[in-house]
């Protein structure tokens, strides 16, 4: 159901059943690892009008990433991370 790269490929499923008998499959929640123990690949200074996409792209390769530079940033709002100037840890991709 998620792409390989998604935050959630490696989050199970688990079910509710409602009181008419209705099951429902859903994701369990996530809980993001503690950004310290995510291995660094390098800092990146956000540049005026960057994305975290953007920055994902220039360092990750894949945009698509950019949750991996939230986690390692300890962010729940990843539009707090792209403030001019500021330096943001970026993880080592996945292997």
């Amino acid at each position: 159901m998620f792409d390989p790269t998604s935050r959630y490929a490696n989050v199970g499923d688990t079910t509710y059943t409602t009181a008419d008998g209705q099951t429902i499959v859903y994701k369990k929640r996530r809980f993001a690892p503690p950004a310290a123990s995510l291995p660094l690949l390098t800092l990146a200074v956000v540049a005026q009008s960057d994305r975290l996409d953007l920055i994902a792209y220039r360092t990750l390769g894949k945009p698509e990433l950019s949750w991996r530079i939230a986690d390692a940033n300890d962010a729940l709002d990843p539009y707090a991370l792209v403030v001019t100037g500021r330096v943001l840890r970026v993880p080592r991709p996945p292997s």
